[in-house]
């Protein structure tokens, strides 16, 4: 996609307000593809490991966003979500018919684990036992493992707790 703006954009002078949060779910993506997530954290790398791995990461930024108060940024980055979701499905070969429903099933999916997440991070719940239900799906996983997993969560939620509104915009997810 490139920076400069449509024919329409220019026109009528208005520009996508998802737009802006385009740095943040970069951000957010970039981060749950890394390499330590799959091999030291023994999140499968699949189709599925990933989108479960990128909602881990997503769901602490939407709680942090709705903290911020910044519940319309929270919509938008949804919509960057769901959008690039839908992408996703369509490139993957999945036909105009069906990707209404995939797309609501990741939705459903995003709105469980940011509950079961939400409730974990603040003490509510067990992050361990949210994450192997949500994240390793029941699967069988070591202990060493699963520790990684939590322990580089937990790390970023206390950052994101650190960051100011405009900070955690630019994508700074450190």
């Amino acid at each position: 996609m490139s920076a400069s703006p449509s024919f329409l954009q220019r026109l009528f002078g208005r520009t996508d307000p998802k737009e802006g949060l385009r740095p943040l779910y970069n951000a957010v993506i970039r981060e749950g593809r890394q390499p330590h997530w799959y091999l030291d954290g023994a999140v499968p790398d699949t189709l599925d490991g990933r989108f479960d791995m990128i909602v881990a990461i997503l769901a602490q930024i939407l709680m942090r966003l709705e903290q911020q108060e910044g519940a319309q940024d929270s919509v938008w980055l949804t919509e960057l979500f769901v959008d690039d979701m839908d992408g996703q499905l369509r490139q993957e070969g999945v036909g105009d018919v069906v990707v209404g429903k995939h797309v609501g099933r990741m939705m459903s999916a995003l709105g469980g684990r940011i509950s079961a997440y939400r409730a974990a991070l603040t003490g509510e719940a067990d992050l361990t036992e949210a994450l192997r239900r949500n994240l390793y799906r029941g699967a069988d996983v070591s202990d060493a493992a699963l520790a990684h997993v939590e322990g580089a969560l937990r790390a970023r939620w206390t950052r994101l707790g650190c960051l100011s509104h405009d900070a955690l915009l630019t994508g700074d997810l450190g």
